[in-house]
């Protein structure tokens, strides 16, 4: 169940550059895309929470107990945590993300961003929260391998150095987001998490149309349409989705699956806007899918993925701790 929800998360993401593409298209300014995208996500979840309270509580935790290199979390930091996420940690790498874009060739800046399952599966294993064995290895290689093949067969790409660097700050930046919300996603319901995030991500681009005296909301239906689009299906069930499967498989997993995202945009381009796949995309996207395959038999295993395969004992339960067997005090 977490590598699936962690491939639907991707092909939601995947999606999100058709519809941004056609969003430009209808007039929507990138500005726009963003201060609307995380403010309708959040709006979306916020009344989700109020029509049905039974989402703010988290499902019991698939691996109970303190994770090895996850630092303990509690009380108001959880809260804090949370729209840190979004104001900060999603919020700059969507920023850098797009001032690269104006940059450089698009293929270029996702092949550049794609660094960072290598850049999650590395730190996750340095702050002991996973262990690189050699089934994850061979998926990492594989995925990053096929990513390669997928993105280096559509061609025709400029390299551009201050580019090149902002793609990476983004990769590194996402990194830093993922294992840090798995210091939190244990602890808070999904769609709570998410309210959250999107919640803080809306505050800091909020704050920066009104600084910079705000943005421009008139263009047509067709740009609002394709909006909602990237606000539902691109932001608020890729976010559900990627967090459910984020604390069933781990950090390691979560990013190595999400390397499927640029295949889908690929397929997606070559439905929507008629971009054709080369054979080396096609191997590429073969190499990926391997790796999905690896790791979805490597977490079929009765253990958590990437860690010791001894029993952990169970801590008695705690009537300060909610079904999660952590602190929370509200939840996302």
């Amino acid at each position: 169940m977490g590598a699936a929800l962690c491939l639907l998360s991707a092909a939601c993401f995947g999606a999100m550059a058709i519809f941004g593409k056609l969003a430009y298209d209808a007039g929507v300014s990138p500005g726009a895309l963003l201060l609307v995208r995380f403010t309708l996500a959040a709006v979306l979840l916020g009344v989700a929470l109020l029509v049905r309270p039974g989402l703010r509580r988290a499902e019991p935790d698939p691996s109970p107990g303190q994770t090895p290199g996850r630092p303990a979390v509690t009380g108001r930091r959880v809260l804090a945590i949370a729209v840190g996420l979004g104001a900060v940690g999603y919020a700059a790498q969507a920023s850098l993300f797009f001032s690269a874009l104006q940059l450089m060739d698009a293929s270029l800046l996702a092949l550049i961003l794609y660094t960072y399952p290598v850049l999650v599966t590395v730190g996750a294993v340095l702050l002991g929260r996973d262990r690189l064995s050699p089934r994850r290895g061979a998926a990492l290689v594989a995925a990053s391998g096929g990513t390669l093949l997928v993105l280096l067969g559509a061609g025709g790409m400029s390299f551009h150095p201050l580019g090149a660097l902002l793609a990476f700050a983004a990769a590194l930046t996402y990194t830093i987001y993922i294992l840090v919300a798995d210091t939190v996603v244990h602890r808070l319901a999904p769609v709570v998490l998410s309210a959250l995030v999107m919640s803080g991500a809306a505050g800091t681009f909020g704050a920066r149309a009104l600084l910079s005296g705000g943005v421009d909301l008139d263009f047509g239906w067709r740009g609002w349409f394709w909006l909602a689009c990237i606000a539902v299906v691109s932001t608020v069930v890729a976010m559900l989705t990627f967090f459910a499967g984020l604390r069933r498989i781990g950090p390691s997993s979560a990013a190595i699956l999400s390397t499927v995202e640029p295949v889908v945009t690929a397929a997606l381009a070559t439905l929507v806007l008629g971009e054709n796949l080369t054979l080396v995309q096609l191997a590429g996207g073969a190499l990926v899918l391997s790796s999905v395959v690896v790791l979805q038999r490597q977490s079929a295993r009765p253990h958590r993925d990437g860690q010791d395969s001894r029993p952990v004992p169970r801590r008695p339960q705690d009537p300060a701790r909610d079904d999660l067997a952590e602190p929370t005090a509200v939840a996302p």
